[in-house]
């Protein structure tokens, strides 16, 4: 029996921070918008829609070279609390259309194809794919750009070569026709640096890997090799799966509302990111044995240091110690104000939630207060809660204090947790022994769809009781 393989969609929004500004104020439409970071909203452009981008504005670029640019574009500031529900309305109602969802950031995921065009009756992937991009743009207001193919990277390649709000696919047995043009480097994950190995081997497309002996490859490059010389031929067949890989590191990068030149005040707003930093850990039940500290001064000077923690913390009152001790070496000498603070952890271990013969221990006890207060701020608003330290940053330096959102880009296990909300819903599959049905009396759903795909994309907390 042949093996049947893998479709795999690739589902991407079209500049996304700016679609979801158009999305947020319809007047915004047919007319050029770009999103604009920094303190104020004026530093440099985050994301341009399309209209904008003929016009030569690109990410990265000062906002006043894009308004020079472009006098008529409209600049706004980000919403990225806005971004992260429209994010999650998004992959909501894709998750309707797959068996599998894997989200990769905050607008982009890989989809297990492979049946639903015939499970949702379609004549084939084009037509049900468009219906999905109707629905998206109908609901949530963010148009959608997809590609399908037999790997990720060619799913991720066909996108690329339909945007704007455009659906390619690459039909079995076309992979290698597709690929033979296409640069080297358009492939993800092959930065500068492997670029430039490439070629001086004299390879400069995938069409030039596919005439290559396969002992070159894979005696350069070892399985990347491989794989590489295997997708240039048309033969790379991928099957898609969640990693749920744990965090490697958590940290956090902020400038401050305005440059500070008392470095003590600089201090308590760096201990209040730490607090921030070390809730997220907490939410995801871990904790961490080392951690660093980056200062960076008014003249884009800066120094940094890191240290090896006396075992895995998670507590903000035996860790500030040791941030202050590092910020306090690195400001040592120096005379100008501070612009930025960071503060990272790696090295992360998961909590010990196991119960003992004596009770709960500290860390389930720390996870479940860290519970109870979200719970609060669910129910009362965020910063409802509040700690010392953010209390006294907030009657010493009020000028510091800043409910601003950070920007969203959600890790895929947040994200996944997220969707579970979404209704699972369950139908009658034509491959019956691939997928196992769930409850055959499915619950209400929002959505004017077929009855959807009932095995979820989230995954039970591996360290809960």
């Amino acid at each position: 029996m042949i093996p049947r393989h893998q479709r795999i969609l690739h589902v991407d929004g079209d500049s996304f921070f700016a679609s979801c500004e158009i999305a947020l104020d319809r007047k915004l439409r047919d007319k050029p918008v770009f999103v604009g970071g920094g303190r104020r909203g004026d530093g440099i452009v985050i994301a341009a829609n399309y209209i904008a981008k003929k016009y030569g504005i690109t990410t990265g670029m000062a906002c006043f070279e894009a308004k020079q640019r472009c006098p008529g574009g409209v600049l706004v500031k980000p919403h990225y609390d806005e971004y992260r529900r429209l994010s999650i309305e998004l992959f909501k109602r894709i998750r309707h259309y797959t068996p599998l969802l894997v989200p990769t950031s905050i607008d982009e995921g890989f989809l297990d194809f492979t049946d639903s065009p015939n499970v949702f009756r379609c004549r084939d992937a084009t037509e049900l794919v468009a219906r999905m991009k109707r629905e998206i743009v109908a609901e949530v207001g963010i148009p959608v750009s997809a590609g399908l193919g037999s790997s990720r990277w060619l799913a991720k390649l066909a996108t690329e070569r339909c945007k704007p709000d455009g659906f390619k696919e690459i039909p079995a047995g076309t992979e290698r026709e597709f690929l033979r043009d296409i640069p080297v480097q358009d492939l993800p994950g092959i930065a500068k640096r492997r670029a430039r190995s490439l070629h001086a081997l004299g390879v400069w497309t995938l069409g030039d890997i596919a005439e290559l002996p396969l002992g070159v490859m894979e005696k350069r490059y070892g399985f990347l090799g491989l794989s590489l010389w295997l997708l240039a031929r048309g033969e790379f067949h991928e099957q898609l799966s969640l990693a749920n890989k744990p965090r490697s590191c958590i940290g956090s990068s902020t400038t401050l509302p305005r440059d500070e030149p008392d470095y003590e005040t600089a201090l308590l707003f760096l201990l209040d990111q730490t607090e921030r930093v070390i809730t997220t850990f907490v939410r995801e039940n871990l904790k961490a044995n080392e951690m660093s500290v980056y200062v960076r001064f008014k003249d884009l000077t800066g120094n940094g240091a890191n240290v090896k923690l006396p075992g895995a913390l998670f507590e903000p009152r035996t860790i500030n110690p040791h941030v202050t001790t590092l910020f306090h070496a690195l400001v040592a000498g120096q005379t100008q104000p501070i612009r930025q603070v960071c503060i990272n952890f790696w090295n992360l271990a998961p909590l010990d939630l196991q119960p003992t013969l004596f009770g709960d221990d500290a860390e389930f006890q720390r996870r479940q207060l860290h519970h109870a207060l979200e719970s609060l701020e669910a129910r009362y608003g965020k910063h409802t809660v509040k700690t010392g330290t953010r209390l006294l940053l907030e009657k010493e330096a009020a000028h510091l204090v800043s409910n601003k959102a950070k920007c969203p880009f959600i890790p895929q296990r947040e994200m996944e947790l997220k969707m579970e909300a979404v209704p699972e819903e369950v139908y009658e599959l034509q491959h019956a022994d691939e997928w196992e049905p769930l409850d055959p009396t499915p619950p209400a759903a929002p959505l004017a769809l077929p009855r959807a795909w009932g095995r979820s994309t989230t995954r039970p907390d591996k360290f809960s009781r």
